[in-house]
């Protein structure tokens, strides 16, 4: 091997190694729980290479050798080929949509014999380059709706590939750039919208058959429309800055609605339903004549929220009821409480919240677990591995597994905040935003407080692709970081 350069040397004294320490912490950690989840009672040598806690042990090796290779490239070439990168693995995303091979009915993965690759994973990175590229070029507003919009087509590209793949659970992940959009300065309103959105579907199809003290009044529907209401007086408040308009729609939209209830309650049963929307309607013809008289475009906007906010809300059910398919309604239906179904959509989750709950304070120890020993948690090794960190390990485990994540997640945005060129800053929280949906929504799934949309919580999911993926997301804002401190040291 020829020896190492000056500039290379100079690299890994640049390097973070607070936060190698921390991407190896995690490796460690995800090779046991992937022991522990794969093991079977009699199994002699969990090193074998027929066994998945040795492939794991193959996977490591060569994500360690991939982010050695990062880190010895120079870090402006990410820069000047992130479009490139961006383009073939489009194109990759692309090709795979007609792939014959499937599995578990998604044609996200290519097979080359024993090897399984699937490119989504790769695209994370890859997109987060672009965006990088795209945002940190000279003269780009994220304020501006036209470069905005060129922001979002690169996000929205490879997802609609992903989906088109049948891997809805990956296409959604892309959604996390838009918590980097808002620290590059997109519209707090954008990110409130779709807060309200999440608000709007939970509360409307959890209570939609709920009715208001035996009147026709559907407690679901009837909060969402005042949710509205509440939602768009309070913007106009915060972005109008026009307060007396703001209590004037807060009294008005609010004491009609309690109006409308007791009445409905007490005196004359009948649906409030339609009398609010007519109420909205009436707030945005007031928001709409006020932009016309002011000339102030935040008012029109205004008007629109509330009425994508109805329209959303209404095709809410028709999308749950007639796109989505079945077994992705069920799952909503299970997390909502509206079905329990424990023999089918609900079951995982239900045994990985006994696996964890068995677990304890300190677990039952390496090997020891119950529930995931006699395989009652299926994909206990990818998407719900980490019931086996609760059974094993307990709360204590579980908990220093979730410390180590919030101190990467720290970690990558004190590098990224200070980054000298809005590359490195872009790309950097395009990272931490993708490794915070990831555990965010994986530990989530498994006990039961987010939807089981199937995505790898990172560095402990048996394969080698995510694992692959997150060490080229990580490593390559290391080595930009490097750069960074090479730069300085010049």
């Amino acid at each position: 091997m020829a020896p190492m350069t000056g500039k290379q040397h100079n690299i890994f004294r640049s390097l973070d190694w607070w936060t190698v320490a921390i991407y190896v912490a995690l490796l460690a950690f995800g090779w046991v729980s992937v022991c522990g989840a794969g093991y079977t009672y009699g199994d002699t040598d969990i090193l074998s290479l027929s066994t998945r806690s040795g492939m794991q042990i193959v996977w490591i090796a060569t994500s360690l050798f991939l982010g050695l290779v990062i880190l010895l490239l120079d870090d402006r070439f990410y820069d000047t080929f992130a479009y490139v990168i961006y383009a073939l693995l489009l194109l990759l995303l692309f090709l795979t949509i007609f792939n014959p091979h499937q599995i578990k009915g998604s044609r996200s993965w290519l097979v080359f014999g024993p090897l399984r690759l699937q490119p989504a994973e790769f695209a994370k990175f890859a997109t987060a380059l672009a965006a990088a590229k795209l945002m940190g070029s000279y003269g780009f507003e994220i304020r501006r709706w036209k470069h905005f919009a060129m922001a979002c087509t690169i996000i929205l590209l490879p997802m609609l590939f992903i989906v088109a793949q049948r891997e809805t659970g990956s296409a959604l992940v892309y959604i996390a750039f838009f918590l980097m959009f808002y620290r590059e300065g997109m519209p707090g309103s954008i990110l409130f919208t779709g807060i309200a959105m999440i608000v709007y579907f939970v509360v409307g199809i959890k209570y939609e058959d709920t009715l208001l003290l035996h009147t026709p009044t559907s407690v679901g529907v009837s909060v969402v429309m005042l949710l509205i209401q509440v939602f768009t007086a309070a913007m106009v408040g915060i972005y109008c800055r026009d307060r007396r308009l703001m209590w004037y729609l807060l009294g008005a939209t609010a004491g009609l609605t309690l109006a409308a209830w007791l009445f409905s309650a007490y005196v004359i049963p009948f649906d409030t339903v339609p009398l609010q929307f007519a109420v909205s309607i009436a707030v945005i013809v007031i928001l709409l004549l006020r932009w016309l008289r002011t000339r102030i475009t935040t008012y029109a906007l205004i008007s629109l929220f509330t009425i994508g906010s109805i329209a959303f809300f209404h095709s809410a059910d028709y999308v749950l009821n007639k796109v989505l398919e079945p077994h992705q309604r069920v799952r909503i239906n299970v997390l909502l409480g509206l079905e329990d179904d424990l023999n089918g959509a609900g079951y995982n989750v239900h045994q990985s919240e006994i696996a964890i709950g068995s677990g304890g304070l300190r677990g039952k120890g390496f090997l020891n677990g119950t529930q995931t020993k006699l395989k009652f948690v299926p994909e206990q090794d990818t998407d719900f591995i980490f019931c086996t960190v609760g059974e094993e390990e307990g709360f204590l485990g579980s908990a220093t597994v979730l410390v180590l994540f919030l101190l990467l997640i720290l970690r990558l945005i004190r590098l990224a905040e200070r980054q000298p060129m809005s590359f490195g800053r872009i790309y950097g929280y395009g990272v931490l935003s993708i490794f915070l949906f990831h555990v965010f929504i994986n530990v989530g799934m498994v006990l039961g407080l987010t939807p089981v949309i199937g995505i790898p919580l990172p560095f402990f999911s048996y394969g080698g692709s995510s694992l692959w993926g997150f060490t080229l997301l990580l490593f390559i804002f290391l080595r930009i970081d490097a750069g960074r401190n090479l730069t300085r040291m010049r």
